[in-house]
């Protein structure tokens, strides 16, 4: 019976969100590239059969924020028999002890989070020796830090350019596909546009004026549960949506990337639940915002 309930409203809630990112996309400027966005649905803290469910439903790109969860996760039975064309995106901060372990993940899609040409380094030479004979390059976004936050990880926005140089230059195994960040939690839309979503902008329009590529080949990561409509609107190509899919994370303990981790005596709210949502004002007054590509 408990499957029954959860296979619908994961169903439903996935549809309206698949819905709700078409028609964020429809009201985009003319002047952006007309590259359909990806959704990536986050499972963190969430089982591997609402995962299946998902898929079930259609989905194939997932989201996962720690490691050793990603591990597990991808390697259960039930999601590796049920689901053979799942892609994984590692979105998450990644330090360089655990690039080999993440490398070995079954379906491992996409990496999001470089934040360094040191980790982009690391990457590369633990890829090559993993994939072996194969030529496959490993997909990788470039973590910016727009909103200067310290609690937030990501490159410092003027280093952009020289890192995606060194990706490009020095890491024959990784495929540079766009740059990725998180922004500051609960921005009022009502002031205008969120500026960590235009600092990503921008610094997308330098990469490409400087590397000579074409805005259309470098992805913008950016938007989650309660901006994801807004970042389309003004770019984003890849958004990612958790809990307005899959429901409230719950948070057994305070370290979820430990492997035995001590139960925590109240769990740690989303960040996605904490943050206001868009009125409706705010909404409206948004599909009438022109954004340059600049």
């Amino acid at each position: 019976m408990w499957k029954v309930a959860m296979s619908e409203e994961v169903g439903k809630a996935l549809q309206s969100v698949v819905e709700r990112v078409n028609q964020a996309a429809a009201r985009r400027p003319k002047t952006l590239p007309a590259v359909s966005p990806r959704l990536v649905a986050v499972s963190k803290t969430k089982p591997p059969d609402m995962v299946v469910e998902a898929y079930r439903q259609g989905q194939r790109n997932f989201g996962e924020n720690y490691v050793n969860e990603l591990v597990d996760k991808a390697s259960d039975p039930l999601i590796l028999d049920s689901c053979p064309e799942i892609k994984w995106h590692f979105i998450g901060h990644l330090q360089k002890n655990n690039v080999n372990k993440l490398l070995g993940v079954p379906n491992l899609f996409f990496v999001e989070t470089v934040d360094s040409a040191k980790l982009a380094d690391k990457v590369n030479s633990s890829w090559q020796r993993i994939r072996g004979g194969s030529t496959q390059r490993l997909k990788v976004m470039v973590q910016i830090n727009t909103s200067g936050e310290q609690s937030k990880h990501g490159l410092p926005p003027e280093e952009t350019v020289n890192t995606v140089k060194h990706i490009v230059s020095q890491c024959p195994a990784l495929h540079f596909s766009g740059l990725m960040t998180i922004g500051r939690y609960g921005y009022d839309l009502t002031l205008g546009p969120n500026p960590d979503f235009q600092m990503l902008l921008s610094r997308r329009q330098e990469v490409c004026d400087s590397l000579k590529l074409p805005l259309e080949e470098v992805e913008l990561s950016m938007g989650m549960s309660t901006d994801f409509e807004h970042a389309i609107e003004v770019g984003a190509t890849n958004v990612r949506v958790g809990s307005i899919i899959f429901g409230n994370r719950e948070y057994p303990n305070s370290a979820a990337n430990t492997p035995n981790p001590s139960p925590a005596p109240s769990p740690a709210p989303s960040p996605e639940k904490t943050s206001k949502m868009v009125s409706e004002e705010a909404a409206k007054k948004m599909q009438h915002l022109t954004v340059s590509g600049h």
